[in-house]
This record gives C-alpha cells, structure tokens and sequence, in this order.
C-alpha cells in the first residue's frame, strides 16, 4: 500500500521571527516546506536549509512587488500545497496617535499588512487543495470589538483591515472546502513584539500549527488565537 505524500507548506516571510518559526515546526513535522525571503542575503533560513537538505526549498519574494509574486507563482504551477500562510507584518511609527503617524508610513504599513497579504492569497490560492489550508498572521490587535486600550493605531487598522478583506475573499468563495484562517499568535518576544511580551515563540508557533491542523478540512473562515479560541471581529 502507498504511503501518504509527504504534505508541502509555502510559508510566505519567513526570514526571521514568527514566519522562520513556523518553517521550522513544520520541518519538524515532517512537512516539506516552501519558504520566502526578501532579497538575497544568506541569513537563518539558509542556514536551517543547510541543516535539513531538500526538504526546505527557498525562495525570493518582496511582499509588496507584484511581478516577483507573478514570478514566483510560474515557478510553483504545477505544485500541490497543503498550506499555504502568508505571515506579513510591519509596525510603522507605532506608538503615534493616528493624527501624527505620516502618510507615507500609514500607506507602508497597510499596503505590507493588508493589501500584499491577499495579493499573495489571491494569486497562490489556485495551488492550494480542496483539502488543504489558507491561513494569514493577523493580530489580537486586529479585533475592531475587542479594541478597549487603543495605542498601535495604524497597525491595528491594518490588521483589521486584513481581516476585513479575508471576510470578502471567503464571501467570494462561499463555496470552497478549504479551511480559511486568520491567526493571532498572542503578544510574541520578536523584533516587533519587544523583549516584554508575554509569550516565547516556542510557546506560540506550535500552537498555532496545531490549531491550524485541527482545523484542516473544516471549510469558511475562522478568526482564532493561537490556543483555538475564537476571537471576536
């Protein structure tokens, strides 16, 4: 009897933080792993490659370059994936009051955060199987409803605004049997989660790669934490 092909995720930024993490669990679980970077310098990401031969393979994508998306979805026509998750997320002049924060890294910010995030989805989507799995890093954040403290105020409407625009692709595609995700991964120790956040991310990402198995052929989209708990829109 055949044995099962081995499952394939195209983890999109994961040169570092929550994205590198995420290509290592599923390394870790014998997945094979498709992995994006910016540019050409050889950093953590190559050197797990390194570690684990074929089954990482590496490839370039800048979010925001739509023909190096184009480029890279030609390179993977004609490959199967069983998750795709794009894992995107600048903090720009975050702690300014909307008021203050500039144009120009208000644009950067929903542009990286919002708008190349379902680029990706709705480019990418076609290589995914009807079985498999749809997942973008949102942000606790990213809860209109749950906003009672303020602060972070453009990223936060970026993330909300990724959510949003979620909730469309899945009204578009109402009838798809895909599992579609917005994740919130907790407060993560990263670059940008800061040295004072509650969760290390070997308490977050492995969890997020179970609630995310869990899920896996329960069609529509959820808003969930990385413990499985809904979190409100």
């Amino acid at each position: 009897m055949a044995s099962a092909p081995t499952p394939t995720a195209l983890i999109v930024g994961a040169s570092r933080g929550l994205g590198l993490a995420l290509a290592e669990e599923y390394l870790k679980r014998g997945w094979q792993v498709i992995a994006t970077v910016r540019g050409h310098h050889p950093g953590q990401l190559h050197a797990l490659a390194a570690k684990v031969g074929g089954r990482l393979e590496i490839e370039q994508l800048d979010i925001n370059s739509p023909a190096e998306l184009e480029a890279l979805h030609q390179r993977l026509i004609g490959r199967r994936l069983d998750l795709l998750f794009v894992n995107a997320g600048v903090a720009i002049e975050a702690e300014k009051p909307i008021g203050e924060v500039s144009t120009d890294a208000f644009i950067d910010t929903m542009v990286t955060n919002a708008l190349s995030p379902m680029r990706v989805v709705e480019t990418l989507a076609p290589l995914v199987s009807a079985a498999g799995s749809i997942a973008a890093m949102s942000s606790g954040l990213g809860s209109v409803s749950g906003n009672v403290d303020g602060g972070w105020e453009a990223y936060r409407a970026s993330k909300a605004a990724l959510n949003t625009l979620m909730r469309c692709f899945a009204a578009r595609h109402a009838g798809d049997t895909r599992s579609l995700l917005l994740m919130a991964p907790g407060w993560v120790r990263t670059d940008m989660g800061g040295p004072e956040a509650v969760l290390s991310v070997e308490e977050s990402i492995p969890r997020v790669v179970d609630v995310i198995a869990a899920h896996a052929g329960h069609h529509g989209l959820r808003f969930l934490d990385y413990r499985g708990d809904t979190v409100p829109w």
